[in-house]
């Protein structure tokens, strides 16, 4: 089942009067249940395109169907719902809430999304068992290791029940072993669950682990390999 469907999609960028063409007329479909890779050399255009993809971007030109609905025509307070929805978000930065704990940065966005607490206490729970810390859902992100952050930033990502994540260098500001042990858990999550993942990244070990590959060269998709 096809859960994004792009058509014609560009980015055009003014720089110092100039026009810079990030990302030029690409069309995709993904499905339900893909776990892929976008790469490309830096300038390639993967992180404006991941953005678009997410709704944090408008392209100039193109439109972006989620589940059928045309993301390029929603006004903003409508996105920003959409968005909460329906994507989940996982950044080379983690982008936790230092005040909170693991368990309240899972349980934020359900809360923006009025989730009864007892179902936002039943599903941090069992997200952060998932990602392999439910001994450290009290720990603030101070406490917690770099790998184990983002970790708890997949887990925040899954908690709105996202019909896909998309996640931007996520293996970026990580150790090797901190790296192949979230790169195993989310693996885990697409095989068992059927989680959509869309990476952008420059990382081999997550080009290896991906079923599809998709390569960006100067905006344009150059290749898109399956890898079953």
């Amino acid at each position: 089942m096809k859960i994004i469907e792009i058509t014609n999609l560009t980015k055009v960028y003014s720089e110092n009067g100039n026009e810079v063409v990030a990302v030029n007329n690409v069309n995709l479909d993904f499905e339900q249940g893909e776990f892929t890779a976008v790469v490309g050399p830096s300038g390639s255009g993967k992180t404006t395109f991941l953005n678009m993809v997410g709704g944090i971007d408008n392209p100039t030109e193109g439109q972006i169907l989620v589940d059928k609905v045309n993301i390029c025509s929603l006004k903003s307070s409508e996105l920003i719902d959409f968005r909460m929805n329906n994507i989940g978000f996982v950044f080379q930065a983690y982008n936790l809430i230092p005040v909170l704990t693991a368990k309240e940065n899972v349980e934020f966005i359900m809360f923006l999304q009025n989730k009864p607490k007892a179902e936002r206490a039943k599903r941090s729970a069992e997200l952060l068992n998932a990602v392999g810390l439910s001994d450290r859902m009290n720990s603030r992100p101070s406490k917690l290791s770099g790998g184990q952050q983002q970790r708890v930033a997949v887990a925040r990502a899954l908690a709105s029940r996202p019909k896909f994540i998309l996640a931007d260098e996520p293996t970026a500001n990580l150790d090797s072993k901190s790296a192949e042990t979230l790169l195993d858990i989310m693996e885990k999550l697409n095989r068992e669950e059927n989680i959509t993942f869309i990476f952008s990244t420059h990382d081999p070990r997550v080009v290896n682990k991906a079923r599809r590959v998709i390569t960006l060269v100067d905006g344009q998709v150059a290749k898109d390999e399956r890898n079953n």
